[in-house]
């Protein structure tokens, strides 16, 4: 057959194939996501359909949806307005010179980018969600109890509309590169781009056909390889002050220093403080891939802790940006404007969609959202130079996926949801639990002998500390929670650096 009746007959395939998975009755399958069962069984249309009506946000959500995005604004317009003030004050507002540096420019743009991107997602998950739900990709929040359970389905997977509008916006910001001649950086934005597309059709891919975790692991690998292959930035790490005597004394080699040669390079010229690790400095970027891909995905299971937690972390790397780059040399800046880009249009997207997802749900994110967030923050640490402050903002996510370790692996008991289970006695949240004997993980029963664990999540660890609470208080403490700890990183990052890097 020719090659265009060959891709027609694909296509018909392929169609048949997703015509069966909506028809036809596979039972029930759980979905670990958002807090939602879903279940792809044939129903009518009048059973699968969704209310998205929502009563309008309140002064309090507005204000608490707004709070972590008032610093990188704040400190965009405190810029405008210095050099607006400059320019005033040297030409007395005659000439020919612009009142704004390109820089301020490009961020005001990707600005406006990012607010018409946000609008459009708003807009365009209610019109989508329908579709969704008629497929089967929907599923019922668990997070309520018999009532979330009795309640109509819920439509699954919404992650697909936010990412389809940040490529689009992504790809308009392109003109800023070409209009200002700096083409320097198109190709890291095209293997960014094609990375977080990648990721984008897994989750969507894992949401239809529910992956098995060995290939979610395996694929967010392969996604990575652009990054990787267009790196073209320093494999270097500097050696803390208090570390590097044992890397070299007097001017000479320690032999431990010595061993260090074998694997990795030493840089005597400085002293011991830098070290080339090579190879492996790529292995550590893919590996952050990997984890930012998961982190945000095992770290979820209440309404809007995916989507909450992904706007603060790309709100602080937008402090991080804007700081290096109105106190950097234009060179310098250029990583960290591409970086800005990338998060902007992200913010945008991530705040139209948090509308919807916020307590209560009338959609779910799905896998598709968490790959493509933990994706976009990868691309950032990687093409903006800054992959080791980024762990700094994910302080929470590093702490539940150490503690979620021995059930990660089955060294102990894990079951197919961790996510907390709501007590119908006191309307609440408890900590989710799994059965085991009276003598079994008694590391993990404070010293109690029950056949009851809880779930090793840092949501379960903030129930067993502070009690049961209410789904939407439980997400508010979470996100105020990953707001200090982004502070607390950037607090790390601008004043202790100089104590253990001298710089």
């Amino acid at each position: 057959k020719t090659p265009p009746e060959i891709f027609s007959l694909c296509l018909l395939l392929l169609l048949n194939r997703r015509i069966n998975l909506t028809m036809v009755s596979q039972g029930p399958n759980t979905h670990d996501n958002g807090g939602s069962v879903k279940d792809k069984t044939s129903e009518s249309a009048n059973s699968t359909a969704v209310q998205i009506s929502k009563a309008p946000p309140t002064l309090f959500q507005w204000a608490l949806a707004s709070s972590p995005l008032l610093p990188p604004l704040a400190l965009l317009l405190r810029q405008c307005i210095s050099e607006f003030a400059a320019f005033l004050s040297s030409h007395g507002g005659k000439g020919s010179f612009e009142p704004l540096g390109i820089i301020s420019r490009q961020l005001l743009s990707y600005v406006f980018i990012a607010a018409v991107a946000g609008f459009a997602t708003s807009t365009l998950v209610p019109n989508i969600s329908p579709y969704l739900a008629r497929a089967g990709i929907a599923g019922r929040d668990i997070g309520k109890g018999e009532a979330g359970r009795r309640a109509e389905k819920i439509p699954e997977a919404l992650g697909i509309v936010p990412g389809a509008i940040f490529l689009i916006s992504s790809i308009l910001c392109l003109f800023g590169y070409i209009l200002t001649g700096n083409t320097d950086k198109l190709l890291d934005t095209n293997s960014a781009l094609l990375s977080i597309c990648f990721m984008l059709f897994l989750g969507f891919t894992d949401d239809v056909l529910d992956w098995p975790w060995r290939y979610k692991l395996l694929l967010p690998s392969v996604a990575t390889l652009p990054l990787l292959c267009c790196y073209k930035g320093s494999t270097s790490i500097v050696v803390p002050i208090q570390l590097r005597k044992y890397l070299m004394t007097g001017g000479s080699l320690t032999s431990f220093g010595e061993l260090v040669t074998k694997i990795v390079t030493v840089d005597t010229n400085a002293d011991g403080a830098i070290l080339n690790l090579g190879i492996f400095y790529l292995v550590y970027m893919g590996l952050l891939a990997v984890f930012c891909t998961n982190a945000i995905n095992i770290y979820a299971g209440i309404n809007g802790l995916e989507v909450g937690q992904s706007y603060i972390v790309a709100c602080a790397i937008l402090v991080h940006n804007l700081l290096e780059l109105f106190s950097s040399d234009a060179t310098a800046a250029a990583p960290h404007l591409f970086s800005a880009m990338i998060m902007f249009s992200f913010v945008g997207v991530t705040l139209g969609l948090l509308r919807h997802n916020w307590y209560p749900a009338r959609v779910f994110v799905g896998d598709t959202y968490c790959y493509f967030a933990g994706m976009a923050f990868a691309v950032v640490g990687i093409h903006g130079h800054f992959s080791k402050t980024l762990l700094l903002f994910f302080m929470p996510q590093v702490a539940n996926f150490l503690w979620s370790v021995p059930q990660l692996f089955k060294m102990v008991p894990c079951p197919r949801h961790r996510l907390p289970r709501f007590d119908e006695d006191i309307k609440m949240m408890r900590a989710s639990t799994f059965s085991c004997k009276e003598d079994e993980f008694l590391w993990l029963k404070r010293g109690k002998r029950s056949t009851e664990v809880s779930n090793m999540t840092v949501i379960n660890v903030v129930l067993d500390i502070f009690g049961p609470m209410t789904e939407q208080s439980l997400c508010i403490f979470l996100l105020v929670l990953q707001a200090g700890c982004c502070a607390f990183g950037l607090y790390l990052r601008y004043n202790l650096a100089e104590v253990f890097f001298g710089v």
